[in-house]
C-alpha cells in the first residue's frame, strides 16, 4: 500500500514531443518549396538558405555563450527561423543580405528576450523587417521570372495593385510556382501541402491557417470579386505566412478563441494593406502586427476556471 499513492509536482501528463522534433516536422514541411525554389530560380536560391541558416545557427551558439546560457542550436529553431528569413528574399538579393538578417532575427528579436519561447515577435519576419527598412531596393525588385529568366518586379499582387505593368500569370503558374517573387512563397501547392502535414502531424493547428485565408478570401471576393480571388490567395506571401509564420508558437495566442481573432486580425490586415496601403503585399507586417497584440489578446480571451464563478479573471 506505501506505493499505491504517489505525490510529485507538476507537469503531470508529459509528451514525448520536444523542439528539435517540432522543428524537424517543419524543416520537413519547408523542402518540397525549397526544392522549388532551386528548380525555378537556380543555384543562388540555395545559396541564400545556406547563408541565412548557417548565419542564424553561429550567431544563436555565438549569443549564449556570450551570455552564458544553454546551448540550444540543436533544437533546430535557429535552422528554421534561416530558411524561413531566406524564404522570404528575392533569389537577387546578395548572399549578405541573407546573412545580416538572419543575424538581427536570432540575436535582436530573439536572444535578447531570453532565447527561444521568450520573443514577442517572429523572428524571420522581424528580420524580413529589419531588412525592408535598410535595404528595401534588394527585396523589392529584382524578382526573376522564372519563365524567362529575366528580371521583373511584375509580380501577381504588383500587376493587380497597378504598381507594376504586365500580364497576370494563370493560377496554375501560381500553384506550381512559375512566377516572380521571392524565392520561398511562389509554389503554393507545395507550401499547402507542407502545411497540411504540419497539421497531421499535430505540430501546428488548422484554426489559424483556415481562419487567416478565410479572411482574406471572404475580402478579396467582397472587394474584388471572384476573378481575383485566386491572385489574393496564390499570388503572395499568404500560404507561406498561414502555415508556417502566423502559427510559430511563441508568438501566437494560447487558446482555440484567441488563434481566431489572431487569424481574424492578421487576414484583416493584409487586405487593408494590400488595398489601401503602398505596398502590395501585407502578410509580414499584419503577422507581426498581431504578434505585438498577442499578450493583449490572451489575457482577455482566457478559459473560465473550473469551479470559479466568473471564469479566469475571478481567479485572483
Amino acid at each position: 500500500m506505501e506505493n499505491k499513492l504517489i505525490g510529485s509536482s507538476s507537469p503531470h501528463i508529459r509528451s514525448e514531443e520536444t523542439t528539435q522534433k517540432l522543428m524537424f516536422d517543419v524543416i520537413i514541411a519547408l523542402l518540397p518549396a525549397l526544392v522549388a525554389s532551386v528548380f525555378y530560380f537556380g543555384f543562388k536560391s540555395l545559396v541564400l538558405v545556406v547563408a541565412s541558416v548557417a548565419s542564424a545557427v553561429i550567431t544563436e551558439y555565438a549569443c549564449e555563450k556570450f551570455m552564458k546560457r544553454p546551448i540550444t542550436v540543436t533544437d533546430l529553431s535557429a535552422v528554421v527561423t534561416g530558411i524561413l528569413l531566406a524564404f522570404n528574399l528575392p533569389s537577387s538579393a546578395p548572399w549578405w543580405i541573407a546573412v545580416v538578417g538572419s543575424a538581427f532575427a536570432i540575436a535582436i528579436v530573439k536572444q535578447i528576450f531570453g532565447g527561444i519561447g521568450f520573443n514577442f515577435l517572429n523572428p524571420a519576419l522581424a528580420g524580413r523587417a529589419f531588412l525592408m527598412a535598410s535595404w528595401s531596393s534588394h527585396l523589392t525588385s529584382g524578382f526573376i521570372d522564372p519563365a524567362t529568366d529575366a528580371v521583373s518586379s511584375a509580380t501577381p499582387l504588383a500587376i493587380l495593385k497597378g504598381s507594376a505593368t504586365g500580364q497576370l500569370p494563370s493560377v496554375v503558374d501560381m500553384l506550381l510556382g512559375n512566377i516572380p517573387g521571392v524565392i520561398g512563397e511562389t509554389s503554393s501547392i507545395l507550401l499547402i501541402l507542407g502545411g497540411l502535414y504540419l497539421i497531421y502531424r499535430g505540430t501546428i493547428k488548422w484554426i489559424i491557417p483556415a481562419c487567416y485565408i478565410g479572411t482574406v478570401a471572404v475580402i478579396a471576393l467582397l472587394v474584388d470579386g471572384g476573378s481575383m480571388l485566386p491572385y489574393h490567395l496564390f499570388g503572395g506571401g499568404l500560404m507561406l505566412g498561414a502555415f508556417f509564420m502566423a502559427t510559430d508558437f511563441a508568438t501566437s495566442p494560447v487558446t482555440d478563441k484567441a488563434k481566431v481573432i489572431f487569424a481574424v486580425g492578421a487576414g484583416l490586415l493584409t487586405m487593408f494593406i494590400r488595398k489601401v496601403g503602398g505596398y502590395p503585399e501585407g502578410v509580414s507586417y499584419s503577422i507581426l502586427l498581431m504578434n505585438i497584440l498577442t499578450p493583449m489578446i490572451n489575457l482577455y480571451v482566457q478559459p473560465k476556471v473550473f469551479g470559479v464563478a466568473g471564469g479566469a479573471k475571478n481567479e485572483k
